[in-house]
C-alpha cells in the first residue's frame, strides 16, 4: 500500500474516531450508571430525573454534561433538586467525570468509596446532605482533585490523613459535621491549598504548626471546634490569609503587636469565645479591608485601638473581655467610627468601659442594626438624637451609670426589637412616644428611677412578648390595655413600683402569659376570677400587696404554674384543695395572710422546703415538718366525725355493692353465647338499627367515609332531629369487637372535652337478619381526619377541597391533640391512655378545631400508673396496643399501659405533622426511623425534613405582617419555632419512657410557640 493511500485511510478514520468511541462499551457504561444512580432516588419532587430515559441520549439528560469529542460525562450537576435517596456506588464507573456537584439535596447513607476510582475528577461537592459515616479515604486517591465539599452533613470519624496526597487541592470544604480528632499535620503538604472550612465539628488538639508553610492559604475557618493550644506564630505572617475565623474553641495566647502589618489583607477576624489574653494590636488599623472583628468572651484588656482606616468595617465586636479601665477616654474610639457608612453590629458590652455617652454615637451609620453597650460604667444621657439610627434593631443600654430622661425620639425606631434600658438612673415619665415603635418585642425599663403613669401607648406595641416595669416609682393603676396585648408571652414584670387600685379582670385576656409579677405595689381588691384563664403561666407572683378575699377556685386552672407567691396580703378563708393538685408546682408563699384551717397534705405540701406558711396562725395540720399545731378545734373534731361517719357509710356501700356485683357475675356466667344482649350498660340514650339504616341508606357505599380494624364509618342523618352524625359499625366477626364496643362506651361515659370527639348516641341490637349488631354514633367531623389531610391523594373531604395545611394550623392542631392527652391523663376522674393515637384518630370540625376520636383500645388507669415509669418485666393483659408505628418500644415488650405510650404517639405524630412523612414510610427500615430522622437534622438541616409545603409562599410570613418588621427576623423567628417544636416531637417519642416530656409542658410551650408566630404575622387558621 502506497504512501498517499495510507495517508487517506489515515484521514478517514479520524473523521470517524469520535463515531466509533459514541458505541464503545464505556458509552454503555455511563448510560447504565446514570439509571443506576437514578435507581437509588427515593424522592424527585420536581421530577426532573423523568429526563433520564431511552428516549434521548444520556448526553441529553438534564444535568448532565458530555464531552464533546468521546461523548462522555464530564459533568453531573444536580444541584438543589430537593432528591432523596443513596448515591449508587455506580457513580465510579463514569470514568471521564470532572465535576460531580450533588449540593443541597437529601442524600443519606454513606458516601461511597468508589468515588475513588475517579481519577480525572476536579470537583466533588456534596455539600448540604445528610450523609453519614466516615469520609471516605479512597477519595485521596483522586490525584486531580481541586475542590472537596463535604460540609453540612452527619459525617463522623477522623479526616484521614491521606488527604495530604491530595496535591492539587485548593479548597477542603468540611464544617458542620461530626468529625473528630486532631486536624492532620499532612495537609500542609498541600502547597496549593487556598481554604479550609471545617468549622462546627469536634475536632481537638493544637493547630498543625506545620500550617504555616500553606503560603497561598486564604481562608482558615475552624471555629466552633475543641482546639486548644495557641495559633502557630508562622501563620500570622502568611500574608494572603484575608479570613482567620477559630472562634468558640479553647485557644489561648496573645496577638502579635503587628498582626495588621503582617496579616494586611485580613478582611475577617474572629477569635470569640476562648481565651486569649493581652491587648488588641493597634496595628490592626493598618488592615483598612478589615470588614468584620470579633473578640468577644476572652481576657483581652487595655484600651480599644482607633478604626478610622476601615472604611469597610461593618462587624466590631468585642463584649465580654476586661477591656477599658474605667475612665473618660475609653470610649474615644467610638469617634473614629462616626463617618464609617457600613457599620452594622456595634458590641462592647460587659467590659470596663467608662466616661461619658457620646452624642457622635447618633452619628452612626445609618445601616446599625445592633448597637450593645451594656453591662458596663457609662454615664451621661441617653443622646435625643438616638432617633437617627433608623435601622436600629437591638438597642442595649442596660446595666450602666446612665441618668436623665428616657428621648421621646426613641419612638421613631420602627424597626426596633429590643430596648433594654434597665439598671441605670434614668429619670422622667416613661415617653409616650415609645408605643410608635411598633416592633418592639422586649422594652425593659426596669431598676431605675422612672415615675408616673405607664402610657396607655404601649398598648399600641402589639408584638410585645416581654415588658419589665420593675423596681422604679411608677404609679396609678395598672393600665387595662398592657392586657389587651394579646402577644405577651414570656414575662409581664411590674413589681416594686407604686402602683394602685385592683388588678383588672382583663389580665384574663394573656392566656398566654409565662410569667406574671406585680408584687410588692398598693395593689387591692380580690383577685379576678379571670386570673385562672391564663393557663400558661409558670410563675404568678402577687405578694407584697393589699389583696383580700378567698383566694378564687378559678386558680386551680393554672396547670402549668411552678411557682406561686401569694405572701403579706390579706387573704382569708382556707387553703384551696386545687393546690395541692397543681402537678408542676414547686414553690408555694402564703406566708403572711389571715388563712385558716387544715393544711393539705398533697403535692407541694408534702415538701416542706417548697412551701412557705408563716404568719398565719389559724392553721393547721399538714405534715410534720412543717411544724403546724394539730386540728383539735371543735370545728375539726366536728369535720372529723362527719368523715369518719362518711367513712362507715362508704364502707358498707360498698360491700354491698361487692356482693352485688359477685351474683350478678353468676348470673352472668349462665348466659348463652347466643345472647344478643350487652351485659354493659350503654351510657347514651340508645337508637335502633332501623333508625341507623335510614339515616345511611342502609349503609350505602355511597356513604362509607372509613373502615378500621374493627368496623366501618358511615355518613348519615338522624331522622328525628336531621343531624348529621358519622356511625362507626363495629365488625362483631373481629376479635376484640365487642370488647371495644365496650371500652369505648366506658370510655366515653363520662369525659367531656372540646378536643374529644363527641358521642351522640348508640346502637346495641339485631340487625335485620337476627344477628348482633353493635354501633356507635359521633358527631359528624366535616373536615375530615387528620391523615386525610396530610396524605390523602383525594383532593375532597365531603364537599371540602383538600388543602395544605400551613404552619399556624399545624401547630393549632397539635395544641388540640395534647390539650386533650392532658385532659385525659391529668384532668379525669380516672386517668385514660388512649392507646391507639395517629392521624387517622383525630378529627378536623369545620373550624378545623382538631378532635381525638377512636377510643376502642383505651385503658383506665391506676393514679400510679401516670406517675410510675413501665417495667419491661410486668406483662399486659392487653398484648400490644396501637398501630405499627405510633406504638411506644416498651409495648412491643408486654409492658404495662402508661400514659407514657400515648406520649410517645404524640410525639411521633408531631413530626410526622410538621415532616410530612408517615412513620411507616418506605425510606425508614431498622437503621432509620422517623425520630432519628429528625433528631441527625436538627437544628442545621431543618429546613429540608419540615414538609415543604410549610416553606412555600404564603405559608409562611403573611403578606400583612407588619411591613416594618425585617423579613429575615420574621424567618428567623420561624425557623426557631420549628426546631422548638421538632424538639418537642423528640422529647416526646424518647425510647426511654422516664425521658419523655410531660403532655402539660407540651401544650405550655407548642402554645408559647403559636403565641410567638403569631406577633410575627404568620398566619391564622383558615
Amino acid at each position: 500500500m502506497d504512501t498517499g493511500t495510507l495517508c487517506l485511510l489515515f484521514i478517514l478514520l479520524a473523521f470517524q474516531l469520535p463515531l466509533c468511541i459514541s458505541f464503545l462499551p464505556g458509552n454503555e457504561t455511563d448510560r447504565l450508571s446514570l439509571l443506576a444512580i437514578k435507581d437509588q432516588i427515593e424522592h424527585d419532587p420536581f421530577e426532573r430525573l423523568k429526563s433520564w430515559n431511552d428516549s434521548s441520549h444520556f448526553c441529553h439528560w438534564l444535568g448532565v454534561t458530555c464531552g464533546r469529542r468521546h461523548q462522555r460525562v464530564v459533568k453531573l450537576n444536580l444541584t438543589a433538586w430537593e432528591l432523596a435517596g443513596r448515591l449508587a456506588p455506580d457513580i465510579g464507573n463514569i470514568s471521564f467525570l470532572r465535576v460531580i456537584n450533588l449540593q443541597t439535596n437529601s442524600f443519606s447513607d454513606r458516601i461511597p468509596p468508589e468515588l475513588g476510582l475517579l481519577f480525572r475528577l476536579r470537583m466533588l461537592s456534596l455539600g448540604n446532605n445528610m450523609f453519614i459515616g466516615e469520609t471516605p479515604v479512597n477519595v485521596s486517591r483522586c490525584s486531580n482533585l481541586q475542590e472537596l465539599d463535604v460540609g453540612y452533613n452527619n459525617l463522623t470519624g477522623k479526616l484521614p490523613v491521606e488527604f495530604g496526597f491530595l496535591s492539587n487541592l485548593r479548597v477542603l470544604i468540611i464544617q458542620k459535621n461530626r468529625l473528630f480528632g486532631e486536624m492532620p499535620s499532612s495537609l500542609a503538604n498541600i502547597s496549593f491549598l487556598e481554604d479550609i472550612y471545617g468549622e462546627s465539628n469536634n475536632f481537638q488538639g493544637d493547630i498543625p504548626e506545620r500550617f504555616g508553610q500553606l503560603r497561598r492559604l486564604n481562608l482558615f475557618a475552624l471555629g466552633d471546634n475543641n482546639l486548644s493550644g495557641s495559633i502557630p506564630t508562622s501563620m500570622y505572617s502568611i500574608s494572603s490569609l484575608t479570613v482567620i475565623d477559630v472562634a468558640t474553641n479553647q485557644l489561648r495566647g496573645s496577638l502579635p503587636h503587628n498582626l495588621g502589618e503582617t496579616l494586611p489583607n485580613l478582611v475577617y477576624l474572629g477569635l470569640g469565645e476562648n481565651q486569649f489574653t493581652g491587648l488588641i494590636p493597634s496595628s490592626l488599623s493598618n488592615a483598612s479591608n478589615l470588614g468584620s472583628l470579633d473578640l468577644s468572651d476572652n481576657n483581652f484588656t487595655g484600651i480599644m485601638p482607633t478604626f478610622a482606616r476601615q472604611r469597610s468595617l461593618h462587624r466590631l465586636i468585642v463584649n465580654d473581655n476586661n477591656l477599658g479601665n474605667g475612665q473618660d477616654d475609653d470610649l474615644n474610639f467610638l469617634v473614629s467610627l462616626a463617618n464609617n457608612t457600613a457599620l452594622e453590629v456595634l458590641v462592647i458590652s460587659d467590659n470596663n468601659f467608662g466616661g461619658i455617652m457620646p452624642k457622635i454615637v447618633s452619628n452612626f451609620s445609618a445601616k446599625l442594626r445592633d448597637m450593645m453597650f451594656h453591662g458596663n460604667q457609662i454615664r451621661g444621657t441617653v443622646p435625643i438624637e438616638i432617633g437617627n439610627l433608623i435601622s436600629l434593631q437591638y438597642l442595649r443600654l442596660e446595666e450602666n451609670h446612665l441618668a436623665g430622661s428616657i428621648p421621646s425620639s426613641i419612638g421613631k425606631l420602627e424597626n426596633l426589637y429590643r430596648l433594654y434600658l434597665h439598671g441605670n438612673e434614668l429619670s422622667g415619665s416613661i415617653p409616650s412616644a415609645l408605643g410608635n415603635a411598633t416592633s418592639l418585642n422586649e422594652l425593659s425599663l426596669g431598676r431605675n428611677k422612672l415615675q408616673g403613669s405607664i402610657p396607655s401607648s404601649l398598648g399600641d406595641c402589639r408584638h410585645l412578648l416581654h415588658l419589665n416595669l420593675a423596681e422604679n416609682k411608677l404609679s396609678g393603676p395598672i393600665p387595662k390595655v398592657l392586657f389587651g396585648i394579646s402577644s405577651l408571652a414570656m414575662y409581664l414584670t411590674l413589681y416594686d413600683n407604686e402602683f394602685e387600685g385592683s388588678l383588672p379582670s382583663e389580665v384574663g385576656n394573656l392566656e398566654m402569659l409565662g410569667g406574671l409579677d406585680v408584687s410588692n405595689n398598693r395593689l387591692t381588691g380580690e383577685i379576678p376570677a379571670s386570673l385562672g384563664n391564663c393557663k400558661s403561666l409558670e410563675s404568678l407572683f402577687l405578694g407584697g400587696n393589699f389583696f383580700h378575699g378567698k383566694i378564687p377556685e378559678s386558680l386551680g386552672s393554672l396547670r402549668a404554674v411552678q411557682y406561686l407567691n401569694l405572701s403579706h396580703n390579706n387573704f382569708t378563708g382556707q387553703i384551696p384543695e386545687f393546690m395541692g393538685h397543681l402537678r408542676l408546682l414547686e414553690g408555694l408563699d402564703l406566708s403572711f395572710n389571715d388563712l385558716e384551717g387544715e393544711v393539705p397534705v398533697q403535692g407541694v405540701f408534702q415538701n416542706a422546703t417548697a412551701v412557705l406558711l408563716v404568719g398565719n396562725q389559724k392553721l393547721c395540720g399538714g405534715i410534720p415538718q412543717l411544724n403546724l399545731s394539730r386540728c383539735t378545734s371543735g370545728k375539726s373534731k366536728s369535720s372529723s366525725k362527719v368523715k369518719l361517719a362518711t367513712a362507715i357509710a362508704c364502707g358498707l356501700l360498698g360491700l354491698i355493692f361487692t356482693i352485688s356485683f359477685a351474683i350478678f357475675c353468676w348470673l352472668r356466667k349462665r348466659k348463652t353465647l347466643a345472647d344478643s344482649r350487652l351485659s354493659v350498660k350503654i351510657p347514651f340514650q340508645q337508637v335502633s338499627y332501623q333508625d341507623l339504616a335510614k339515616a345511611t341508606a342502609g349503609f350505602s357505599g355511597n356513604n362509607l367515609i372509613g373502615a378500621g380494624s374493627f368496623g366501618t364509618v358511615y355518613k348519615g342523618i338522624l331522622e328525628q332531629d336531621q343531624a348529621v352524625v358519622a356511625v362507626k359499625v363495629l365488625n362483631l366477626l373481629n376479635k376484640g369487637a365487642s370488647k371495644s364496643f365496650m371500652v369505648e362506651c366506658e370510655a366515653l361515659k363520662n369525659i367531656r372535652h372540646r378536643n374529644l370527639v363527641k358521642v351522640v348516641t348508640a346502637c346495641s341490637s339485631i340487625d335485620f337478619q337476627g344477628n348482633n349488631f353493635k354501633a356507635l354514633v359521633y358527631e359528624y367531623m366535616i373536615n375530615g381526619s387528620l391523615e386525610q389531610w396530610l396524605h390523602s391523594t383525594d383532593k375532597t373531604v365531603g364537599t371540602q377541597e383538600l388543602r395544605s395545611l400551613n404552619l399556624i394550623q399545624r401547630l393549632s392542631i397539635a395544641i388540640d391533640v395534647a390539650s386533650a392527652l392532658d385532659y385525659l391523663h391529668h384532668q379525669c376522674e380516672t386517668p385514660i391512655a388512649h392507646c391507639d393515637l395517629k392521624p387517622s384518630n383525630v378529627m378536623l370540625d369545620a373550624d378545623m378545631t382538631a378532635r381525638v376520636g377512636d377510643f376502642g383500645l383505651a385503658r383506665f388507669l391506676h393514679d400510679t400508673c401516670t406517675q410510675v415509669v413501665p417495667n419491661s418485666n410486668q406483662s399486659s393483659t392487653g398484648g400490644i396496643r396501637g398501630t405499627i408505628g405510633y406504638i411506644a418500644p416498651e409495648y412491643g415488650m408486654l409492658s404495662e399501659v402508661t400514659t407514657y405510650g400515648d406520649v410517645y404517639s404524640y410525639g411521633i405524630m408531631l413530626l410526622e405533622l410538621f415532616t410530612g412523612k408517615k412513620p411507616t414510610d418506605a425510606m425508614f427500615n431498622e437503621e432509620l426511623n422517623l425520630h432519628n430522622f429528625v433528631k441527625v437534622a436538627l437544628p442545621d438541616h431543618v429546613t429540608k425534613i419540615v414538609d415543604p409545603e410549610i416553606l412555600e409562599e404564603g405559608q409562611g410570613p403573611s403578606v400583612n405582617a407588619t411591613a416594618s418588621r425585617s423579613n429575615n427576623v420574621v424567618n428567623h423567628i420561624i425557623m426557631e419555632c420549628l426546631i422548638a417544636i421538632l424538639k418537642i416531637g423528640l422529647a416526646c417519642s424518647a425510647e426511654v419512657p422516664e425521658e419523655r416530656m410531660n403532655i402539660s409542658n407540651v401544650t405550655v410551650q407548642l402554645q408559647k410557640s403559636r403565641d410567638i408566630l403569631l406577633g410575627t404575622g404568620v398566619r391564622r387558621r383558615r
